[in-house]
């Protein structure tokens, strides 16, 4: 595998720096706080990657050198962005929607240098199967969708049990596109 100089992953994600690390990436984390705000009125499917933009900016700016890695993911259900719950009340309001049909999860990434900067997205779809009340319940009590974009993390026992079908990459559900990554840094860095 290629070695890349100075790796920064700007991220607190514990399943991102775990992806890295199974992809055999040597890199530092490394973060600065960073608000993530976007256009209300900004489609939905464009908001990962201008929030993994944002963020790259907020860290280049702090860390000033080394290629740095962003990104952030959404999950999308009929056009709106259903972000981390507030509490288990909404994690089963939003996996009771999520229930039985398809949604989408979209993650943004940048990756920069102090010479250029790159960034995509990668779109997945995801169907769950119909999830019982006792399932939903089960999951918000011995897991933890608090700290997850759509109330959910695939690689946990919901996503054992309840994932009907996806379309597209499972690793960037999980939360970041390993391939496009490892990719995008072999082309242009």
């Amino acid at each position: 595998m290629k070695h890349f100089n100075n790796l920064i992953l700007a991220s607190k994600s514990p399943r991102r720096k775990q992806l890295l690390e199974e992809a055999g990436f040597e890199f530092e984390v490394k973060t600065v706080e960073f608000d993530e705000v976007f256009p209300e009125d900004m489609d939905a499917t464009k908001v990962a990657e201008y929030l993994a933009i944002e963020k790259n900016k907020a860290h280049r700016e702090a860390l000033g050198s080394g290629t740095i890695i962003t990104a952030d993911t959404v999950v999308i259900f009929s056009g709106k962005i259903l972000g981390k719950p507030a509490d288990e009340k909404e994690a089963k309001h939003t996996l009771k929607l999520l229930s039985g049909k398809i949604h989408e999860v979209m993650s943004g990434v940048c990756i920069s240098n102090e010479e250029k900067q790159v960034s995509f997205s990668s779109l997945t779809e995801v169907k769950f199967h119909d999830l019982s009340d006792d399932e939903i319940d089960h999951y918000v009590q011995t897991d933890s969708p608090m700290d997850k974009a759509g109330s959910y993390g695939i690689q946990e026992w919901i996503g054992l049990i309840g994932v009907e079908w996806i379309r597209g990459s499972y690793f960037n559900v999980v939360g970041l596109p390993v391939d496009q990554v490892y990719k995008v840094l072999k082309d242009e860095f």
